[in-house]
């Protein structure tokens, strides 16, 4: 049986050395190779492959970012020249790390790992992106999304709010409405605390957008973004707007 693999990383060099290393690996076949996450997303969805060798700083769109919105299970090789996130990959059990320069011998053995991953169908290794993410202590500056084979960078600037929708948010932009499979507790917690506020239990809204507020209930009032966007504020997020916003 022969494995399809990706090799996704901005340097031709790079990508010239792993399918150089992969050339004795007859039962890996390199389907195509992608200079950015644009070009990856479209080749997973063609390819459907089951392997990933993975720059992680890459422009436009880095590698953790482009796995955040990967649905099919892949086994993924990280390749890159910086190490920050290695200790945390490893911590979650990913199929290996391989920094660069790396010679072929290290890349043989991470090569044998992914193999022995796929003959046995264990595939309890799989990255766990959302908790390496979390292990983060780093404020968003972006948000990567997702809709159909697009990517779409998101500016914090142009975001508006975010609703909590069960195990999803939507993310609510000047331009359009993308959903992502993240928790609020998580956006809370890595979105800009001077900019993004949690109102609601359901809702996080940036506060340059808010016009203002009225009345709602009892106690209770709705954040004004524009004349047909309302949302309600809850009596903990008011105390928070009212820190926040001088109201």
């Amino acid at each position: 049986m022969k494995y399809k693999a990706l090799i996704i990383d901005d340097e031709p060099p790079a990508r010239s050395i792993i399918r150089a290393y992969l050339k004795k690996h007859e039962t890996i076949e390199v389907v195509e190779e992608c200079a950015n996450g644009f070009e990856a997303i479209k080749a997973i969805k063609e390819h459907r492959p089951q392997i990933l060798f993975l720059d992680i700083q890459m422009p436009k769109v880095t590698g953790l970012e482009l796995l955040e919105v990967i649905d099919e299970p892949l086994q993924v090789v990280f390749t890159t020249a910086y190490d920050q996130y290695a200790l945390k990959a490893f911590e979650l059990n990913a199929i290996d790390y391989l920094l660069k320069p790396f010679d072929e011998k290290r890349f043989d053995s991470a090569v044998q790992k992914v193999l022995d991953k796929l003959q046995s169908g264990d595939y309890s290794n799989q990255i766990q992106i959302e908790q390496m993410q979390q292990s983060k202590q780093e404020k968003l500056d972006r948000i990567v999304v997702k809709k159909g084979t697009i990517l779409t960078v998101v500016d914090l600037q142009n975001l508006l709010y975010l609703e909590a929708q069960d195990d999803y948010v939507m993310l609510y932009t000047e331009t359009g409405n993308y959903l992502k499979s993240k928790t609020m507790k998580y956006f809370e917690e890595h979105l800009p605390s001077e900019q993004f506020i949690r109102i609601h239990r359901s809702y996080i809204v940036n506060a340059s957008k808010i016009k203002g507020l009225e009345p709602y209930d009892k106690d209770t009032y709705k954040a004004i973004l524009n004349p047909d966007c309302k949302l309600k504020v809850s009596r903990t997020g008011y105390k928070k707007l009212k820190e926040h916003m001088d109201f």
